[in-house]
């Protein structure tokens, strides 16, 4: 694997310092972000470790990180909707809400 596939900003900095525990575990404590839900783990020659956060998403959703059209045209829409870029529907949708949450 190429290195600039996985390193997206080659800007370190020390964060902490941990042990390892009898099982060969460390912690990383406060440092994560709770929308992290694994990791992908690199090591080099060296014994250098990165580990690269992931994220979970439902299989359903996994659809439009394969489709590249559709996930531009999401991000255009969301880029409008920031901008205030945004028609009047000429109808009024809720009536087709579902009320049992």
């Amino acid at each position: 694997m190429n290195m600039k596939d996985i390193l997206k900003d080659a800007q370190f900095e020390a964060v902490t310092e941990t042990k390892v525990d009898a099982k060969h575990r460390i912690t990383l404590g406060q440092v994560l972000s709770d929308q992290i839900s694994s990791f992908r783990i690199y090591r080099n020659a060296h014994g250098q470790i990165i580990l690269d956060p992931m994220v979970s998403i439902p299989a359903n959703e996994a659809w439009l990180f394969k489709n590249k059209r559709a996930a531009e045209m999401v991000k255009k829409g969301l880029e409008d909707a920031r901008k205030g870029k945004l028609i009047d529907a000429g109808e009024d949708f809720s009536k087709y809400l579902d009320d049992e949450d």
